[in-house]
């Protein structure tokens, strides 16, 4: 077949277009929390339990201990784990080790110390907070973790996540469709976070099985991602100019992409496909002559309140699973514009599979849908 080569395919993305709602679900589905903001303050609506708590739960206290809490994602999943708590009558108590791992897991031994009933571990990695973890399991304290790969060294611990493989084939088979085979592409990622590390997989398979010539990888994941990547993607695309693509499958390593494309000059034809969505991430894609094509997504707010409902039902002996995985929708630029999907809230009404209200609930419990 023939492809579309990339001038003519960013005039067809810069039209209205008329591809249509091409949301694509998956069966199964990355990213971290922080105090509330703009960004994060959706209110989800409340359905009202229809029995009584177990008395055990009654006034939980919970601590979420993430390793970064910022980022719209990260911001957007602890407004929803937040809302989710309220709605259940929980204390939630929130650590933000700012990417700092040593601090991470300090901070864990702080909320064991604390008196919590369950903690959310969320981001982070296993060689640092394992021996917290088992240390809080040893206490009867109850434990999920989110995006972080604790229960090979932690027995009880339940594991929550979104698809990664999923939402990476979404997107790479997007990018295919537009590229075609034997493309000159760049990479930006990181090694070591669980989730990107599972999209990394997908993405070395893509290039291997269709002859992509990967020119460069860089990124830096810090508290300021974006803008930390942003220059090291602007010296990659200066010594690569041949590079039509980049995948950047973290969305704050999309817009320092963006951010770095716009410092090299002839860049305006090179395609962006991306991870994670957020009103400013619909804000940047929908923007005339923007780059970014497509990114796989969930809704962070809903994934942080199921996360809680699920840890809700292990502390209940009502989970019968030690894995929970959220799935991933394709979105695109075209959808976006085409449905004049301008928000989140938009965003949820155009497509209902991002809604998880029926993920790990119970009669006992009041659920929080965005």
């Amino acid at each position: 077949m023939k492809r579309m080569s990339s001038r003519s395919l960013r005039r067809r993305l810069a039209a209205t277009g008329t591809v249509g709602l091409t949301a694509v679900l998956a069966l199964t589905a990355c990213s971290q929390g922080a105090p509330a903001t703009q960004e994060s303050a959706d209110s989800g609506a409340v359905s009202e339990a229809t029995s009584e708590m177990p008395a055990e739960l009654v006034g939980a206290k919970v601590a979420i201990v993430q390793q970064s809490g910022q980022g719209d994602y990260f911001q957007q999943y602890l407004n929803g784990t937040r809302q989710q708590a309220e709605a259940l009558g929980f204390e939630l108590s929130a650590y933000d080790a700012q990417g700092d791992n040593a601090t991470q897991a300090t901070q864990l031994e702080q909320a064991i110390s604390s008196g919590v009933d369950a903690i959310i571990v969320r981001h982070g990695f296993p060689d640092t907070l394992c021996p917290g973890v088992n240390d809080a399991i040893s206490k009867g304290i109850a434990v999920i973790a989110y995006d972080v790969n604790v229960s090979e060294c932690a027995d009880g611990v339940i594991q929550t996540q979104q698809s990664d493989e999923i939402m990476a084939q979404l997107v790479l088979d997007r990018m295919l469709e537009d590229i075609g085979e034997g493309a000159a592409v760049g990479y930006v990622n990181v090694e070591g976070i669980a989730p990107l590390d599972r999209r990394d997989a997908v993405w070395r398979q893509f290039v291997a099985d269709n002859g992509w010539d990967q020119l460069f990888k860089t990124g830096s994941f810090t508290s300021s991602s974006a803008s930390d990547s942003a220059p090291m993607v602007a010296a990659a695309m200066q010594a690569n100019s041949s590079v039509t693509a980049i995948y950047a499958p973290y969305d704050e390593f999309t817009k320092g992409t963006l951010t770095g494309l716009d410092q090299v000059s002839g860049s305006d034809d090179v395609l962006v496909y991306g991870a994670d969505i957020s009103n400013a991430d619909i804000e940047l894609m929908r923007a005339e002559g923007s780059r970014w094509v497509a990114t796989g997504a969930t809704d962070p707010n809903a994934i942080g309140a199921a996360v809680l409902r699920t840890l809700a039902l292990s502390m209940a002996d009502e989970l019968d699973a030690q894995l929970v995985e959220f799935p991933p929708v394709l979105v695109t630029q075209e959808m976006l514009r085409e449905d004049d999907i301008k928000n989140m809230e938009d965003l949820r009404a155009a497509v209902s599979e991002l809604n998880l209200s029926q993920v790990s609930t119970a009669d006992w419990m009041s659920v929080v849908s965005f």
